[in-house]
């Protein structure tokens, strides 16, 4: 079988929000948790290509709810499904104040992650079989995604 179990590819950061990481409303920037989320991808999609990568597109971000200052952010990452030598990473970043327990979903972001070879050029990747429901229900709605990605890049001008 040329697959790998998407579990193989799942990372798990956790990262303190710092006062030099928000704006006056003391939450995280928008954009230290895109390069969160950025950085968690790569790591990712290399676990599963064995090698470099690189981003080809961040697909879509949600930014649900805020994390304040002293919050934890964790960000779960999996590769989600695969092409020839691309691959999309799931994202899901969720917040803890650590002083009451409250944990919320805070982003939710797709990733598309290219494998590249010493050169920068595409090569292949193995695809990816689910084993959980949750993975299930990634892996069945990638196809969908695939085809947005596709519809969104002939809109271009």
């Amino acid at each position: 079988m040329n697959t790998n179990p998407m579990s193989q590819s799942r990372t798990i950061q956790s990262h303190l929000v710092l006062p030099p990481d928000t704006n006056h409303h003391q939450t995280i920037f928008g954009g230290k948790v895109l390069a969160y989320i950025d950085e968690i991808a790569a790591i990712t999609a290399m676990k599963h290509a064995k090698g470099a990568v690189v981003t080809a597109s961040i697909d879509s971000v949600d930014f649900v709810s805020s994390a304040r200052v002293g919050d934890v952010i964790e960000l779960d990452a999996i590769v989600s499904s695969t092409g020839r030598s691309s691959m999309e990473v799931y994202v899901r970043v969720t917040s803890m104040n650590v002083l009451t327990g409250e944990e919320k979903l805070t982003t939710e972001s797709f990733v598309t992650m290219v494998a590249v070879d010493e050169n920068n050029k595409p090569i292949p990747v193995k695809g990816i079989h689910p084993e959980t429901k949750d993975e299930i229900r990634l892996f069945e709605t990638g196809p969908a995604r695939r085809l947005h990605r596709r519809q969104r890049m002939e809109m271009r001008y």
